[in-house]
């Protein structure tokens, strides 16, 4: 598996959307967020009947000559339920093991900054490998992530005055995986992913409730080993059968790596076409793919002090945005101002 070729396009989609410009907490579109590769537990999506996922499928055509022995990463992002505490009495030193009493506040103040809740979200992969025999097809993998809470304490005047809480839930996933002899040399490989998390009262739950319990922006990167993936966007004219009938849910197959390469394969929730790339002249993470890198960039510089200092609170990764864009030296936004690549002679016969 090409792995360094998938990171920057696999990054990119996992926090599309994450936090949108002008990234701040308060902002109209940052009310709502997580709406790409959404997996909800499956009694809740049972209970909306279906209206929001609790599966996707990947489903494309692989061709070699033997069994083909297939690496499998699944990834998605879990939510982190950011809330701040105060401290009933402030401490000169923070001890993990004897945690202080607290008390949740909607805000606190504290060493020059407003600390705030938020949902964070921490990185999750599932890793398999399958394949090499007959044997393999049909199975199911089951993973779970255990409940986590981390503390944080929060410094002012030399002490301790408060704390920062982390706390994610338990979540449960299954991943089944077919591998369907379709020719002489051309298999079917099916990925499936259930959010299989148990979810109590589900009619009761609103869609704010269930992504705690959801897997978000989920997506797989395939890596073959004596194989090749086969294009579902421009197969073989002898192959364009099989794959018409291959069935994506929620999930779009593509090439990815240096272009004319079959040996890795993203699918994402996002529409992409084979051998996406990263602009080189991109700076960095903005989370939104659809967005002009320069014009976010000098909108982030408009911005006035109080809406960065909104910004720097809100979230470490808005923060890491405007610590970028503001040392942003002149000559690299000037290579954001625009690039010509793909040049190639006009077809004289199309002119």
């Amino acid at each position: 598996m090409n792995l360094s070729a998938a990171e920057q396009i696999a990054k990119a989609i996992l926090y599309e959307g994450y936090m949108l410009y002008p990234y701040r907490r308060s902002a109209v579109k940052n009310q709502q967020r997580w709406t790409f590769g959404v997996l909800y537990p499956q009694s809740y999506s049972e209970a909306q009947e279906g209206a929001d996922p609790c599966v996707s499928q990947t489903q494309c055509l692989v061709r070699g000559s033997v069994f083909p022995a297939i690496e499998i990463k699944v990834r998605f992002l879990q939510i982190i339920d950011r809330t701040v505490g105060q401290l009933v009495h402030p401490i000169l030193q923070w001890s993990k093991e004897n945690t202080p009493e607290f008390n949740v506040l909607p805000s606190l103040s504290a060493g020059g900054r407003v600390f705030q809740p938020w949902e964070e979200a921490g990185e999750q992969e599932i890793s398999l490998e399958v394949g090499g025999d007959a044997s393999v097809s049909p199975t199911r993998h089951e993973c779970s992530f255990s409940a986590e809470r981390h503390l944080e304490p929060i410094e002012a005047d030399g002490q301790i005055v408060g704390v920062v809480i982390r706390d994610t839930k338990n979540l449960s996933a299954a991943v089944d995986v077919g591998l369907e002899h379709c020719g002489e040399d051309i298999f079917k490989f099916t990925v499936r992913i259930c959010n299989t998390t148990s979810f109590d009262s589900p009619t009761e739950k609103t869609r704010e409730q269930a992504l705690a319990s959801s897997l978000i922006s989920v997506h797989t990167v395939l890596g073959g080993k004596n194989c090749e993936f086969v294009s579902l966007l421009e197969p073989p004219g002898d192959l364009q059968q099989l794959a018409s009938n291959c069935q994506n849910t929620g999930t779009w197959p593509v090439l990815i790596g240096k272009a004319g390469s079959h040996d890795t394969m993203l699918s994402s929730p996002i529409i992409l076409y084979d051998y996406p790339q990263i602009a080189p002249e991109s700076a960095g993470d903005l989370f939104d793919g659809t967005e002009i890198d320069e014009i976010l960039s000098l909108r982030i510089m408009t911005l006035t002090d109080a809406e960065k200092r909104e910004m720097r609170d809100s979230d470490d990764r808005a923060r890491q945005i405007l610590e970028r864009t503001e040392t942003l030296p002149p000559e690299q936004l000037m290579k954001l101002h625009g690039v010509l690549r793909n040049l190639r002679p006009l077809d004289k016969e199309a002119s």
